[in-house]
């Protein structure tokens, strides 16, 4: 799915987010996506959410396996 279109984005999905801090090591958070926060339709770094637990950041993936489940 391409994290880029806000409709591919919904409130309850499970993702995996790039925060501010760790855009240059790519490192990704994971959790539940609470509030969708990127208005347009499309953005090319990804779309920016608020995760249930407060952190913000673009979504770089939708079809999650968390590694710390796994």
């Amino acid at each position: 799915m391409d994290c880029q279109y806000r409709k591919n984005i919904y409130p309850g999905q499970e993702v995996a987010i790039i925060l501010k801090k760790d855009q240059r090591s790519g490192r990704l958070t994971y959790g539940i996506v609470k509030d969708i926060l990127t208005s347009a339709a499309f953005h090319s770094r990804g779309i920016k959410v608020r995760l249930e637990d407060g952190q913000i950041g673009r979504v770089a993936e939708t079809e999650v396996v968390d590694p710390e489940i796994e």
